[in-house]
């Protein structure tokens, strides 16, 4: 090799936006975990991750976007909500339930949805942290979407609805849940979800 030829470069991102990348994940996850979802903020995070804040939009985009990959989210349902609600009004409790269950069909989704669960019912420290990111990105657009004075309160009987089952199919594996097919889930919660957006 001639003595003026440059080293060849290995291939693969350059390892500095790797340790920048992992530095903000791990900055978010402490500054999510003292002030809370809505207390934590990018400029927080940024300056606890020693980099400027502009790199957090450029890495990660939004701070729902920083929280799901903290806390591993394999499917972001604030993302998901808002093309639920997009389609026919009449159909949006069958079109929720219908895509949880095929979106938990997926095994690395159950897994890590698994996961997520069990954290945010069993862990005192990530369940209000969860609940502040459900409530402020998934629970004000069902609430926007479904209208009316009590508009809240069906938004939290939705949710509460889709976790109970979730809990029951998934975690507890309740014979009669987790042997029901989809289409029999759907046809029996998807009602009982739409009546929730019913003002």
């Amino acid at each position: 090799m001639p003595e003026h030829a440059a080293p060849a470069r290995r291939r693969g991102r350059p390892r500095g936006r790797t340790d920048t990348r992992q530095r903000i994940v791990a900055a978010a996850g402490a500054e999510f975990s003292d002030q809370g979802y809505e207390g934590a903020t990018m400029r927080g995070i940024a300056a606890r991750a020693g980099v400027d804040a502009a790199l957090l939009h450029h890495y990660f985009g939004t701070k729902a976007d920083l929280f799901g990959e903290v806390i591993g989210a394999p499917v972001r349902p604030d993302i998901v909500v808002a093309q639920i609600l997009e389609g026919p009004r009449d159909e949006v409790g069958e079109r929720f339930v219908r895509f949880l269950l095929e979106a938990w069909d997926k095994p690395d989704v159950r897994r890590r949805g698994t996961v997520i669960l069990r954290t945010a019912i069993g862990n005192k420290a990530a369940t209000p942290l969860l609940a502040g990111f459900l409530s402020r990105e998934l629970l004000s657009r069902i609430a926007d979407s479904a209208g009316g004075e009590d508009a809240d309160l069906r938004a939290a009987l939705v949710a509460t609805q889709v976790a109970g089952l979730l809990v029951g199919r998934y975690l507890l594996k309740l014979p009669a849940l987790a042997e029901a097919s989809n289409e029999v889930l759907i046809a029996r919660v998807g009602p009982t979800v739409q009546a929730y957006f019913a003002s």
